[in-house]
This record gives structure tokens, sequence and C-alpha cells, in this order.
């Protein structure tokens, strides 16, 4: 089936922030139309506005569609593609609490990392709410964030209104820097006296008091300067550059706090020494290369709006020159999983010589080093990219020195040489052939009609622009990833993005996509290419005003769910997600209609979105056009009443439906792919159940295995020279010459360990289907909680543990958070490696630990089913 994951959540005509929408089941519906977050403009780059803290690491996850946006001024759009561990992005704009915990409702709340194992019932769902936390003050309050796990008060980091004064306000932010700073003194080089709990409370103050000061009240010097004693006494201790995953965890938010306390030109030295001091032995310990890495992602990119800090560095510019020997010394990382180490120096030192002519003067040369030594094309590709760019925006008077003035026009001739003119659509393409570009061209013609005969439109929204547009198409991921952003101004963690703002004459429109390497069923294997586009022609079409008007209601039911059903149906496919999910019944049609991209996982949205649309043009289509005809004037609050008057009228209708659909009524006419896998080792055993509706039988079946080889039988085995985790995809055709086309991943354990890929829930407590978490670590006597969701027709659910050191036993429970007193399996070998297996677990919440039988760190704990 198609993998859709979380989606990117933008404002456009402003700007945009980076903050992925993940949760697990609905939250309450809107009682009435909700607003945008607000959202503050970027500064120029010769502005001294300071920018607002950066939120919690969050996970992420990069093949999704992605929300219409406009394109990203240069300020913002470099912290956004700034070079991030596989899976993860900092939150840089607020997000909306999905329960008063942060925690799904039917999850029990966050559960103290410190509480001793075999407690009782309640200790064991201890609470996690902002009035825990705004109820309390003094050593009350340094005691309960103190046996708080992490996870618990990266949650405070989205509290808002009476709840983020009665937590944030200063006298309570002083509390905890003092208490931060009485820690830091005796700092062990790990999190044995819960100092980590501490620096992102007072991260989460910075961030949230920057969006609500009004409701916290104002941060003086007092604040700054007890901030400041913490931090130089946590700097001053002998452990705080051990070279350790339990030093880099907690170094990495003291690092980032530095920036949210806007201290920035107080630590130069501290900052060069974590540079100077990388090496390629720190690779063995991922958390401490984050740490690195935060200096690099937050401070030295973020404190050129401080005149403080600028100031610092004209003093004493050795930190750029760090910057340049890191950037010109460390290129063996490109290409490899710490690459966004190189990438980052080079991006920050081009940042800073844009500063001022003093500052300027050292970096130039360096600068102008970086670029000469590296290439457009291949692996050096992201760090000229990077650091051509990053000085074509700040520091563009010296462009012709560093030979980049026309930096747009020599990526897109060298990145995407190939073009062809589609009446009012331009494709400019990096390797589609010419027979691909007359299919997309082709697919793109027919899908004009399609779309007007679905929405009965009356021609453009008028007084808008955007009348043509541009689609550029990478020839894979990697390559989108590197050139894109600075090509068009986009976002990249999605798997593709239509950027457009209607509403300014200067704009161009342009959807950008790659290539997948498997067959997706789109023209070309241009990966989301029908949706986007209906992206397009719904915001020329059906909205009136830019991507912040049009989600100033809960309409995005509407906006993913168009694009997805119109990307099927227009070319005859079953949307086979989302008959699996119309067969659990999830949803009902009431709470669809409050979609938004801050309550919704992308299950909700994309194959929800789509069962809402569909139902609604197949059973009401007068109500469809009736809220058009509002959003079309742009009268959005119009358009939201028509359908949320509604109520819950047609719930029941729509359970039906769900009920017709599953058992085959919304299979699109010819072929539908389908297949069942065994896993034995490395070998996968492949069933086909692949459906025909109509007149016509299947008559071929070709498999691509993800590791370049493929077969044409019908009931394959195939067997992988390597573990890991492989895309299958399977396409049939029939009689008639109609194909179809499924994908899915398929994960062996043939060759040692299975690295699977990061969970993507943005909770780090929370696991998923065929992923992992890596760097778990708790001390002797404690736990490691976690939790993840089993749904309806799971057969078995496999939980492993591997790698890092110390002994760590694993407990599962299916009704409370596990313990060695309150669980149902259990895995007790010594060491790390466990493994554990419930068979036909009932769907749901589940819950899982690691107890700290000794202390250990660095474990990666893997969920399949």
């Amino acid at each position: 089936m198609r993998l859709r994951i979380s989606h990117t959540t933008l404002v456009a005509g402003v700007v945009a922030g980076c903050a992925t929408a993940a949760t697990l089941i609905p939250v309450s519906a809107f009682a009435a139309p909700a607003s945008p977050a607000p959202v503050r403009a970027a500064a120029s780059p010769a502005s001294t506005a300071v920018p607002q803290p950066l939120g919690p690491t969050v996970s992420t996850a990069s093949d999704g569609a992605a929300p219409v946006a406009a394109p990203l001024p240069p300020a913002l759009l470099g912290q956004v593609v700034m070079g991030q561990p596989a899976g993860t992005a900092y939150q840089t704009t607020p997000r909306p609490s999905r329960s008063a915990s942060g925690a799904p409702a039917a999850k029990p709340a966050a559960r103290s990392a410190l509480a001793a194992p075999g407690a009782a019932t309640a200790a064991d769902a201890q609470s996690c709410t902002p009035a825990d936390f705004g109820s309390r003050s003094g050593a009350d309050l340094v005691a309960f964030l103190k046996s708080s796990t992490t996870d618990c008060v990266n949650t405070l980091f989205n509290v808002t209104g009476s709840d983020a004064g009665n937590i944030f306000k200063q006298s309570k932010m002083l509390t905890v820097a003092n208490a931060f700073q009485t820690l830091a003194a005796g700092y062990s080089g790990d999190n044995a006296s819960s100092i980590l709990q501490l620096v992102l409370f007072l991260r989460a103050g910075y961030y949230v008091q920057s969006y609500n000061p009004g409701s916290v009240g104002s941060y003086d010097s007092t604040l700054t300067n007890a901030t400041k004693t913490a931090l130089d006494a946590f700097f001053a201790s002998a452990h705080r550059s051990d070279v350790s995953d339990a030093n880099g965890t907690v170094l990495k938010e003291v690092l980032i706090l530095t920036d949210s306390a806007n201290l920035q030109a107080k630590y130069l030295n501290v900052y060069q020494q974590v540079l100077s001091g990388y090496n390629n032995s720190y690779n063995t310990f991922p958390k401490m290369v984050n740490a690195v890495n935060a200096v690099l992602s937050s401070p030295l990119w973020r404190a050129n709006w401080n005149p403080d800090f600028v100031g610092a560095v004209s003093a004493d510019p050795a930190i750029v020159s760090v910057l340049g020997r890191f950037a010109l010394d460390h290129q063996d990382l490109l290409g490899g999983p710490n690459a966004f180490l190189d990438i980052n120096a080079g991006n920050d030192l081009s940042r800073m010589a844009g500063d001022n002519a003093t500052i300027e003067a050292v970096a130039k040369p360096l600068v102008k080093q970086v670029l000469d030594a590296t290439q457009i094309l291949g692996r050096t590709g992201p760090l000229y990219v990077h650091t051509a760019y990053q000085a074509n925006a700040f520091d563009p008077g010296q462009c012709s020195y560093y030979k980049t003035c026309d930096l747009t026009a020599k990526l897109t001739a060298t990145v995407l040489p190939n073009q062809l003119v589609c009446d009012n659509r331009t494709i400019v393409t990096e390797a589609l052939s010419p027979a691909d570009l007359a299919a997309v061209c082709t697919s793109l013609r027919g899908e004009d009609s399609f779309f007007h005969n679905l929405v009965k439109d009356n021609g453009p929204v008028p007084n808008q622009y955007d009348k043509t547009i541009t689609l550029a198409v990478f020839a894979n991921q990697a390559d989108y990833l590197t050139y894109s952003w600075a090509i068009y101004g986009n976002s990249t963690d999605n798997g593709g993005q239509t950027v457009m703002d209607p509403t300014d004459p200067n704009n161009q429109a342009v959807s950008v996509m790659y290539q997948k390497s498997w067959n997706d069923s789109f023209p070309a294997n241009v990966w989301n290419l029908n949706h986007e586009y209906t992206h397009y022609l719904d915001g020329i079409y059906d909205m009136k005003g830019n991507f912040g008007a049009e989600i100033s209601v809960p309409d995005i039911w509407w906006i993913e769910g168009v694009a997805e059903y119109e990307s099927y149906t227009y070319r005859g496919l079953t949307d086979t997600q989302a008959m699996s999910e119309a067969a659990k019944h999830t949803y009902k049609l009431s709470t669809i209609f409050q979609n938004t991209y801050g309550n919704s996982d992308s299950t909700r949205v994309y194959p929800w979105g789509y069962l809402a649309v569909r139902y609604m043009f197949e059973k009401h289509p007068a109500d469809i056009y009736a809220m058009l005809g509002q959003f079309r004037t742009g009268d959005y609050a119009g358009g939201y009443a028509v359908y949320n008057s509604l109520g819950t009228r047609y719930d029941a209708d729509f359970d039906s439906w769900l009920t017709a659909c599953a058992a085959g009524a919304c299979f699109a006419a010819g072929p539908t792919a389908l297949f069942d896998q065994s896993v034995s080792g490395g070998t996968v055993t492949l069933s086909d159940t692949s459906v025909q509706t109509g007149p016509g039988r299947i008559t071929s079946w070709h498999w691509t295995f993800g590791d370049g080889s493929s077969s044409d039988l019908r009931n394959p085995s195939h067997t992988y020279a390597a573990a890991g985790t492989y895309t299958v995809a399977l396409t049939v055709t029939d009689d008639t010459g109609r194909s179809a086309s499924t994908p899915t991943s398929v994960t062996v354990t043939t060759g040692g360990p299975v690295t699977l890929p990061t969970c993507t829930d943005q909770r780090a407590d929370a696991m998923g289907q065929n992923c992992s978490r890596a760097g778990r670590a708790a001390t002797a006597g404690n736990l490691d909680y976690l939790y993840i969701y089993l749904p309806a027709g799971t057969s078995t659910l496999k939980v492993t543990t591997s790698g890092g050191t110390g002994t760590a036993a694993l407990y599962y429970n299916p009704d409370i958070w596990a313990s060695p007193k309150a669980f149902t399996a259990s895995s007790t070998a010594p060491g790390t490696t466990q493994s554990l297996t419930v068979t036909n677990p009932t769907a749901g919440y589940r819950y899982l630990s690691l107890y700290a039988v000794t202390d250990f760190s660095g474990v990666t704990i893997s969920t399949q089913f």
C-alpha cells in the first residue's frame, strides 16, 4: 500500500515553519473556525531583530505530501533546511496541544523515568498536565520537574494562555535557573541528577514567552543573569566535555539554551572548543555528534541577528576561522550519516560573511576556499549549495568574487537541464526522457478537464495571479533534498511541494517533485505528480487568497482530500490504504470535517480526507458546490459554515458507506495490485492477492525487490544479501493493458542486526510499525518508558533491543505502563540484546519499558508488526 507520513505545517504569504504535525488519535473537534497560529516575520539580513528561540527536537519524515506554501525568505529557509540527524528537526512554530497532557487521550499520561520500578499503579500513570506545573512553585516545582520524564517536560513547549503564564512567569524561571546552577556545579556527565529536565524547562520557558508575552509577562536582566550564572557553572564543570552519549544528550540542550537566552556572545570560546574538539571518534556516539551540531544549527546560525554576538565576533573572529577549517577539514563526512556537520559549517560560515566588513574580511577567503574545493554535482554538492546560497543571500556584494551572482540559473542549468513547455506549464527536469516528458504533459493536460468537471468552476478566481506553473522534477529524493530549496525556496521535509502565492504578482507557481526508483503508478514515476497539480488547480479555481487565508478554518479535509481523490480517481486507481482505513471505521465524518494540520496525523489527513471527499461527491455534491461558492469569494467562514452546520447529520450514512467501500465499492475499475508477505530470516515470500474489478483478468505480474532485482512470477520468493528494510513493489497488468502498482516495505534479518528507520512520531517515547528509536538510556533502577498503537488485525508484535552498553531488561504490558512488577511479556537476558513476541494482540495503545538492571545507554529498540 502507498505509504503516507507526516506533513509540514506552513503558512503562506508571510513565513513558513518546519513543524511536522503528528498525532495518533482524533482530538476534540473545533467548535468554531480556527485561526492559524501567529507567525513572526523573519528579519532581513541587515536587521538586528532576534528570532524566537528554537522549540524541541521532533521526529519528522520526508516522503509525504506537503501543503501549498509561499517561497520562504532566506533567513527562515536557512533554518528549515539546516542539516539534522535523519528523521529529526527543530520545532520552529507553536503547535496546538493534542490533549491536556500533550499525550494521546487513550494513553496514560507521561510516567516519571525516575520512579521506583514496581510502584503502585497510580504512580505508573504519573500526571503530566499544565496544571501539575502551573500549581507548583519553589522547591516543589523543582522536585516535580526532576521526577518528570523529558518527554513530559517537552509537552510544555506548546502551552498557551493562562497555562503559559502560570508555568513560565519569571519567578518560576528564576527558581529553575537557580536549581540548574546548583546541579551544574556538580555535573557528572550524564542525567543522573535530572539536570536535563531543568534545562528543557528553561528552554521551553523562553520559547513560550516569545510567543505569549502577554500571558507570561516580560523577562528582564534578572533572569538573564541567573541563566548565565547557571550556564557558566555548567561549562566550568569537569565532565561537560566528556565524549559520551550520556553527556551529549545534556550538552546539546545546554548549548541550545545559550541561544534561547540570547547569550551567544558570552560563549564563543565554548563554541570553538566544541567544534575544535570534534573528530571522527565522536561518530560512535551519535548524541555527542548531535551536541556538536547544536552549536552549528542553533547559536552560530541564529545569533547573527544579535548585535552583541556580531560585536563579539568582530572583536575576536576566531570562531569564523574555526568554521572555515571545520568545513574544509571534514569533507570526508559528505555522503555519510553525519554529513550535516560539514554542510552546516559551510552554511554558517557564509551566513557570518554578511554580518559586517570586519567579519567579512576573515570569512570571505574561507568561503571562497570551500566553494573552490566543491562541485555542484556529486558528493560535495550539498556543501557547495549551502555555502553558495548563504553567501549569495547574506553577502551579495561579493557574489562576483564567489561566482554566485547567477546561482539560481547556474543550479537550474546544471541540475535540471531538460525542459518542455506544455501549454501554461513548463516542465524542467533532471532525468526525464523526451517520452517521459511527453507522458507527464499528457497526464497534466487530461487532469485539467477532469478537475473542472469535478468542481464545476466558472474559471479562475478573479484578481489572482499564478496563471502559469513550473513543474520541477528531480531524479531522486537525494537530489531533491540537496537542490530544490536553493532553487525554489521550498522546505524539503516532504515528498514534494507546491510553492505558490496567487496574491503576489511577482510569484511564479512551482510544483517541485522527484522520481521514485520503483513503479508508483504516476507518469514516469514522478512522485505525487497529480496530487501536487491538484493543489495548484484548487488554488487557482477554488480558493481565493493565499494559503494562510485558506487554512483560517478547518478545511484540510477538502484541501488534501480532493488532491488525493483526484490523484487516484483521475488515474483510475484504487486507494488501497483508504479502503483499509474504511474497514476500521475510526472516524466520523463530522470529525474529519474538523481536520487541521495541527490536530491530524497523516492517516487522518490523507486516506480519511480521500474518504470524506469521495463520500461527499457521491452522496452530497450540492454541499461541496455550496462550500466552494464561498471559498471562491474568500469567505472561508461561510464555506466552513456549510459543512460545519451539518453537525452529525451524515455520520450514520457515512459509516454505512464505509462498510460498502471496504467491501469493494471503492475498488477502481480494472486491476488493483495487492499482496501479502511473510519473512523468514533473509527470505521474503510474496503472495499475490490482486483484484480485477469489472471486465477482464490480470495476466501479468512484475515485482521489484528494492535491491535491484525483480521477478515476473505471480508468487515469488526472494532472498536478500543483507539485512535491512527494502521497498517491494508489485505491478499487475490485465488483458486490456491496464496496470496498477502497489509498494510496501519488507524487513529482513539476514546479515546481522536490522537497522529500521527512525519512528516518525514527534514524541520520543512513541514507537510505530517497523521502526526504531536509538540512544535509549537510563540509570540503574530506573525505567525508560515507551508505547505503541496497534491497529486492528495485528497478528504479531515483535520488540527487540540491541547495541549500547549496560544491562536493560525489556517488558510489555497491554494495559498500563510496563515495569518489572507489571508485565505480561518480558525478555531479561544479560546485556542489551533482548527480544519478545506478542501474538494476536488486540488493537489499541500498548506499553513497553526498558528497566536498567545496571546503567545502560546507546540502546536501540525496534518494533515490527
